[in-house]
């Protein structure tokens, strides 16, 4: 099977200015996604799939490729998905490269190791039926303990009940295991974006992440805790050779 790496790496972040290119440990965070991609051994092309020329040098620097930038109006805070993973597949097929399998690897994820990705392919390529695969991990804060507010009265999110007792109030280790999904990888069939108009399908592998190969930093909280992970070791980040690149 050919299958290409998909990282998606807008501009415009609001939490974490130009997050992507932030420098964590001495590199831009793009940087170690890139780079665990690169190592992994699995893809035919890593690809950045970015709107910013400045992210897109960075990126090259590390050993991706950037065909095209991407469109703008499929690059704010608010456009799906599917749409710059279709608008990539298709660009790519213009250009006479067709791929089986896309992987996406967001850059917000400094924690995912070779060996993460190669384990998550190992697995979708064991179940041939599948659409997709995705990461996930339990949840800390299950949803059966959540609320709706509406004016001055709550309902619960899941009105649901373990033996006549409402889920609200049972003991957490008493309710169904349930995950939530992260920043560490997707696996899809590329027909299945450019025929159904889904990055993930009907039938989707569990792919469960262990230890930090989940971790996701969104805001400035988030990067505090990756700093202490690395410096404490209890974070492992892919090993970079490349020069640093010098942020301006």
């Amino acid at each position: 099977m050919k299958v290409i790496a998909l990282i998606p790496a807008r501009s415009g972040s609001k939490r974490i200015v130009n997050k992507n290119i932030k420098l964590l440990n001495g590199h831009p965070l793009i940087a170690y996604s890139i780079r665990a991609a690169l190592d992994s051994g699995v893809f035919e092309k890593v690809i950045c799939v970015t709107d910013d020329e400045t992210y897109a040098t960075v990126a090259k620097h590390y050993g991706a490729e950037v065909p095209q930038l991407r469109p703008q109006e499929i690059s704010g805070d608010k456009s799906f998905d599917i749409e710059w993973v279709q608008w990539i597949l298709k660009y790519l097929l213009k250009a006479g490269e067709s791929y089986d399998l896309f992987c996406i690897l967001r850059p917000t994820n400094p924690f995912r190791l070779p060996s993460t990705i190669q384990r998550a392919l190992k697995l979708f390529s064991e179940e041939a039926t599948a659409d997709s695969l995705r990461a996930v991990q339990k949840v800390t804060e299950h949803p059966g303990k959540m609320w709706l507010i509406d004016n001055k009265r709550m309902s619960p999110l899941l009105p649901f009940k373990n033996n006549g007792v409402p889920w609200h109030s049972s003991q957490y280790t008493s309710l169904p295991e349930i995950y939530v999904q992260n920043a560490s990888l997707e696996i899809a069939w590329s027909r299945i974006a450019l025929e159904s108009g889904s990055i993930a399908g009907n039938s989707v592998i569990p792919f469960v992440s262990l230890g930090l190969e989940g971790f996701d930093i969104n805001n400035p909280e988030d990067w505090i805790l990756a700093e202490h992970f690395i410096n404490s070791g209890e974070g492992q980040l892919t090993d970079i050779q490349i020069k640093p690149y010098k942020i301006i």
